[in-house]
C-alpha cells in the first residue's frame, strides 16, 4: 500500500502537499488543467495585481482627458478600478469548474481599500481560499519597523473582516525581526492597534499575525532580483528562477515557528525536487509550493516529486505525513540552539 500523502492546508483537504505557486503557469485554464493532470495537490492562481488594473485604467483616463472630458475621465478611472477584476473572477470560476482540487486565488494590491474589495469579489467567484501576496519595501528613513509591520496586520484585518474563506499571507523575509512580526504576542486589548479593537479575540498570548486573520503563512516570497549589465551600463532583471540553495531561509523559519503559531506554515522558494520537499515537511511545513522547477522541468515534475516523497516514506516505514512532519523542528529538538546558531556552532566544533 502506498503511503498516504493527504494533508490539510487552510482547512482544505489536499491529496498531497505539492501546491503550484502563483505564476504564469497558473494564469489561465490551460495551465490550471495541466497542473491538476500532473498531480498537484492544490493550485494558486496567478496574482491579481492592482498595478496592472490601474495602468490599464489610467490609459482610458488619459484618452478621455485628451478629448477634454474631465468628468468622463474620473468616471472611467473609478469604473475601471471597480470592473478590473472581472477577468480574474472568470478565471476563478473556470478553474473551479475545470479541476477537483482546491483553487487558491492570489491578490496583490497597493491601496488599502482595494485589498478588501477585490477579496470579496474573489470569494464570491468561488475560490476555496485566498493568498495575500504582500510586499512592502520600506525606503523611507523615518518609517520604523513597527509601522511596516502594522501595514501587514491592517491588510490582513481588513480582508478577513470582509471574507469568510481562509486567508494565507505570503511574505518575504526582509523584516528587522521576522520572529517579532510572526509571533509578537497580543496579551490584551490594550496592546492592540486601534483598528483591531472590538473586532475579534484576542485569546491570551495569541500572535498578532494570527489575531489579524492569518490562517496560514507562506515563507517566503521570492522578489524579482535587480542586476546591472556592466557592458551596457544599464539595469537588467536578475534570474527569474530560484535554486535549491534559496530554500534554507524558509527551512530555518518553518523549523523555528512550527507549533509556535496557530496557523499553517507553507514553504515557498527553492523547492525543486522531492528532497527539498521532504526537508520542509520534516521542518514542519503543511505543504510546499513549487514554481521554478516546473518552468525548468515541465509539469511532469510534480508527479516526480510526489513519487520521491512516497519512496522515501516507504523506505522509512512512514505511512502518513503527520508521522514525520515537524520531526526536525526546533520544538522537538534536543538542541534548539542549533536552529539559531547552527553555522557558528559548527565552526567552533570544527575548530
Amino acid at each position: 500500500m502506498k503511503p498516504d500523502l493527504r494533508t490539510k492546508y487552510l482547512g482544505l483537504s489536499l491529496p498531497n502537499p505539492i501546491i503550484v505557486a502563483s505564476s504564469g503557469l497558473t494564469k489561465n485554464l490551460k495551465g490550471v488543467r495541466k497542473c491538476a493532470a500532473a498531480g498537484a495537490g492544490a493550485i494558486v492562481l496567478k496574482s491579481l495585481f492592482e498595478e496592472r488594473i490601474a495602468g490599464e485604467t489610467g490609459l482610458l483616463k488619459k484618452y478621455a482627458e485628451y478629448a477634454g472630458h474631465g468628468e468622463a475621465a474620473e468616471y472611467l478611472e473609478n469604473y475601471g478600478m471597480a470592473l478590473g477584476p472581472r477577468d480574474y473572477v472568470e478565471l476563478v470560476k473556470g478553474a473551479k469548474d475545470a479541476v477537483d482540487i482546491p483553487i487558491i486565488a492570489s491578490l496583490n494590491c497597493f491601496s488599502h481599500q482595494r485589498w478588501a474589495d477585490y477579496a470579496l469579489g474573489i470569494e464570491q467567484a468561488g475560490a476555496d481560499a485566498l493568498e495575500l501576496n504582500v510586499a512592502v519595501l520600506p525606503t523611507q528613513a523615518n518609517q520604523d519597523a513597527a509601522v511596516v509591520e502594522e501595514i501587514y496586520y491592517r491588510i490582513l484585518h481588513e480582508v478577513k473582516n470582509r471574507v469568510s474563506i481562509p486567508v494565507a499571507m505570503k511574505v518575504g523575509p526582509y523584516f528587522s525581526s521576522f520572529a517579532h512580526f510572526a509571533e509578537h504576542l497580543t496579551r490584551d486589548r490594550m496592546e492592540a492597534p486601534a483598528f483591531m479593537v472590538g473586532w475579534c479575540g484576542p485569546g491570551r498570548n495569541e500572535s498578532r499575525v494570527v489575531w489579524s486573520g492569518a490562517d496560514g503563512l507562506v515563507l517566503f516570497n521570492r522578489f524579482y532580483h535587480l542586476d546591472i549589465d556592466i557592458e551596457k551600463i544599464s539595469l537588467v532583471a536578475g534570474s527569474a528562477y530560484s535554486t535549491s540553495a534559496e530554500s534554507h531561509e524558509a527551512l530555518r523559519w518553518i523549523a523555528l515557528l512550527f507549533s509556535r503559531l496557530d496557523c499553517d506554515l507553507v514553504a515557498s522558494t527553492g523547492i525543486h525536487d522531492g528532497s527539498d520537499a521532504i526537508r520542509m515537511l520534516l521542518a514542519g511545513a503543511s505543504a510546499v509550493q513549487v514554481c521554478s522547477t516546473l518552468y525548468r522541468n515541465g509539469f511532469g515534475r510534480i508527479g516526480e516529486i510526489v513519487k520521491q516523497i512516497e519512496d522515501w516514506m516507504e523506505t522509512r516505514h512512514f505511512e502518513r505525513l503527520d508521522q514525520f512532519r515537524g520531526l526536525l523542528s526546533q520544538a522537538r529538538s534536543n538542541h534548539p540552539e542549533y536552529f539559531e546558531r547552527l553555522q557558528y556552532v559548527k565552526q567552533l566544533s570544527d575548530g
